[in-house]
């Protein structure tokens, strides 16, 4: 596109042109939705200078009422300034979500969108004084999201900044330092979200507590809320925050409230003012959403006494929760769910088993209980199974698979490895020990030894008649899938803490390989998979099936598949990236992997990938291929590579990378460690 000021086109460019049809031949609606597809910056600073028609087309109000800048990593310092000066005025949602490189001078430019209705500012920096600034200026907010950083004072905000506050009713609040932030001056708060991310000390290495927040004069308003939601990154100091701002919750729980959310790693005790909470909450309000911390549930009668009215979001996650609980509490007997949108039974080991004192997590499921819950939840978007093992019975209709295929209007869905398995091995044919499945012939290459042999997958590569076939056929709209280990435990995992003894995989996960993952390429909307901990992996022929048909794959996670210390699959993992043109979130975990010229060369095909992590105890690297990788690549910001090399090596690599990106954008920043050690590559 030229990007002058000048008109490029007249009027005569809209004639038909003879065995095509021209762009600017379409109607101005289907013009519309193509340019909704291009960034703002791109609409308003190029393809407008195009010609008079397009000139239009981009200041509709229907293009410039919207303006996303997260992940826009072209979006210069200069470019927002003048996107906000042409168009500053029509702005009334705004999103700046992680535009980390951007400037707080460039920031407070936000200011000039006077008629801002919604803006996120998470991520930017901010200080109190330049906050106060920009808010004073927007008098009809009503969404806002910042960031509370360690110097943040609420007394340096001005009185035309607390007055807007008072209006704005929805807020995200990521929290870096013990503070309530701006949340006592949103006097109208109906939402809010709270993301703690506090360290437990300081850089210099002082602790930090809590209870910084009790001497501070304004407390949190919460009389007209209705959503409640936090998440809490692991460390005590987290813990003790978020029971400060708890406290003020359980004085008077709001009458309104219909949601309320809280995600802890680990454990998080229970105190005398978060039961008076919960005991409140279930005397005077309904609700439509719940997610509690496991021991606030355990052993408990809470959910016999709560009441809902039309619930859209349920989360037991590593909860002690059976089978007869699941019937009698959440679903009461058959009660009518069509409402409930999203369940997450992730680590509930015994949620679709009877009530047994003798009962083992290996066992069978009930497949009544599951049957029960189909029923009652037919309309499932979003349903997680994993972290447990859910070992289907022999029998016609009595697999997990064949029950969730009832479930047509599921767009995401989380399962363990063992739960896809066709059917529970043989007692009389012992299982075929891992070592002997396969032998290497040259290099990646593999033959199975008293199994039927994979052909390349393709329209007829996966078995039709496999439980995991038909299930992925009868839900072809799924957008996101997950198929983890359930003794798998990440070594770097990002919201719960670090777990160094690794279990081995279940035994029935035996027989999940590649076939079974070819079989995913019938998803042809799928836009973010992860695989983890499958040891049957032996080729990657499946790999190569989900490379040619998932066209939508944007972001695709793989962790220890195949058997530990080898690395059996990267010819298929090589033939994958080949395909992935709309890839941009690649993370591997494998140890002993090598990350040669082969990887990185295949991975250069992936034109639109933005962010690389590498999680490998005791990997390698090539310096070369990672250079050549990054000149090659350059929409990728982030790289992590996380290996056994040594820091000498590191370092090298560091400066190397220094010097290649030292004429370009703020937004290159390069950082480089060992493998104990986080190691960041331009991001």
């Amino acid at each position: 596109m030229a990007s002058s000021g000048e008109d490029t086109c007249d009027d005569s460019d809209t004639a038909p042109v003879a065995d095509s049809a021209h762009l600017l031949g379409f109607s101005d609606e289907i013009l519309l939705h193509i340019l909704s597809h291009v960034p703002s910056t791109d609409l308003v600073l190029n393809v407008r200078r195009t010609c008079r028609k397009l000139a239009a087309l981009c200041l509709d109000k229907s293009l410039t009422h919207t303006v996303l800048l997260q992940k826009d990593y072209e979006a210069s310092e200069d470019k927002v300034k003048r996107l906000v000066k042409e168009i500053g005025r029509d702005v009334q949602q705004l999103s700046m979500a992680g535009c980390y490189w951007l400037s707080g001078t460039t920031v407070e430019h936000v200011a000039r969108c006077r008629g801002l209705v919604r803006v996120n500012l998470s991520g930017c920096p901010l200080t109190s004084l330049r906050l106060s600034k920009v808010l004073s200026a927007l008098p009809h907010l009503r969404s806002l999201a910042i960031d509370v950083s360690p110097g943040f004072d609420a007394s340096q905000l001005s009185s035309e900044c607390k007055a807007t506050l008072s209006r704005v009713r929805e807020l995200k609040q990521t929290l870096y330092t013990p503070s309530y932030g701006v949340v006592p001056c949103c006097t109208s708060l109906e939402k809010l979200l709270l993301y703690f991310e506090i360290l437990d000390r300081t850089r210099e290495g002082a602790v930090l507590s809590g209870q910084l927040m009790v001497g501070q004069s304004n407390v949190p308003h919460y009389q007209h809320l209705r959503v409640f939601y936090a998440r809490l990154a692991p460390g005590y100091i987290n813990q003790e925050v978020v029971r400060l701002y708890l406290a003020v919750l359980s004085d008077r729980t709001p009458e309104n409230l219909h949601a309320f959310l809280i995600s802890v790693p680990g454990s998080f005790a229970e105190s005398g003012a978060t039961r008076n909470l919960l005991e409140s909450m279930a005397r005077n309000v309904a609700l439509d959403a719940l997610q509690l911390p496991k021991s606030w549930l355990n052993g408990s009668a809470l959910l016999q006494h709560m009441k809902f009215s039309s619930p859209f979001y349920f989360s037991f996650s590593r909860c002690a929760l059976s089978g007869g609980h699941l019937l009698q509490r959440v679903i009461d007997g058959g009660r009518d769910l069509q409402s409930l949108a999203g369940l997450n039974l992730s680590g509930c080991a015994h949620c679709l088993a009877p009530d047994c004192l003798l009962r083992k997590a290996e066992d069978d499921i009930d497949p009544a209980i599951l049957e029960a819950l189909v029923a009652a939840c037919p309309n499932l978007r979003h349903l997680n199974l994993s972290a447990a093992h859910h070992h289907s019975p022999a029998g016609p209709s009595q697999h997990l698979c064949q029950l969730l295929a009832r479930l047509p209007h599921l767009r995401s869905l989380s399962l363990p490895v063992c739960a896809v398995a066709d059917s529970p091995p043989r007692a009389d044919r012992a299982p075929i020990p891992p070592t002997m499945r396969a032998v290497p012939r040259g290099f990646g290459k593999k033959v199975r030894i008293g199994v039927q042999s994979v052909p390349f997958p393709g329209p007829a590569g996966p078995q039709p008649s496999s439980v995991f076939w038909s299930l992925l056929k009868n839900v072809p709209f799924l957008d996101r899938l997950e198929l983890i280990g359930s003794n798998f435990s990440s070594a770097m995992p990002r919201n719960e803490p670090a777990i160094r003894n690794s279990l081995p995989p279940c035994s029935r996960a035996q027989s999940v390989g590649d076939a079974e993952v070819a079989a995913i390429g019938q998803l042809a909307f799928l836009r973010h998979l992860t695989l983890a901990q499958l040891p049957s992996i032996l080729t990657g022929s499946g790999l190569v099936s989900i490379g040619l048909q998932c066209q939508q794959l944007q972001s695709l996670s793989l962790a220890h598949l195949g058997l530990m210390g080898k690395v059996v699959y990267m010819s298929g993992l090589s033939d994958m990236l080949k395909h992935c043109k709309r890839l941009k979130d690649l993370r591997l975990e494998q140890p002993y992997f090598s990350a040669n010229a082969q990887f990185f060369q295949a991975l250069s095909q992936c034109s639109a990938l933005q962010r690389l992590c590498l999680v490998s105890r005791s990997g390698t690297l090539q310096p070369e291929a990672v250079l050549a990788f990054m000149a090659r690549c350059l929409h990728v910001v982030v790289c992590h590579l996380f290996t056994g090399e040594s820091l000498s090596t590191c370092r090298s690599l560091q400066q190397a990378l220094l010097r290649s990106f030292s004429g370009q954008e703020a937004s290159q920043q390069v950082l480089l460690r060992p493998r104990s050690k986080p190691a960041l590559l331009p991001g």
